[in-house]
């Protein structure tokens, strides 16, 4: 999976361990969840963290929801649950790796 790199231009927030912001390990890096957005350091600016295209999970059997043990970060228009080093989203009857 790949990201695309749309740079998060006007993001002055120094985002770290400390920033208050829930941080998601994302494959070899680490992104932060910020006003519904997944924001990742690069090249010494902040890019927003999106998949290209759409990557179904295959065979995950958990059933993600409020009390399913996982963490919840809110990603655009749903949620994203924190699962093994992904993060899951529900989608048409399955989950996606974002």
């Amino acid at each position: 999976m790949t990201a695309t790199h749309a740079e998060h231009a006007a993001h002055s927030h120094a985002h770290g361990p400390d920033c208050g912001h829930a941080r998601v390990q994302h494959g070899d890096h680490v992104d932060y969840a910020h006003d519904g957005h997944l924001h990742r350091e690069h090249g010494g600016h902040w890019d927003e963290c999106e998949p290209v295209g759409h990557v179904t999970h295959g065979g995950h059997e958990h059933r993600h929801g409020e009390d399913c043990g996982h963490a919840r970060v809110q990603h655009g228009d749903h949620v994203d649950y924190l699962h093994d080093g992904h993060r899951h989203a529900e989608h048409e009857g399955h989950w996606d790796d974002h």
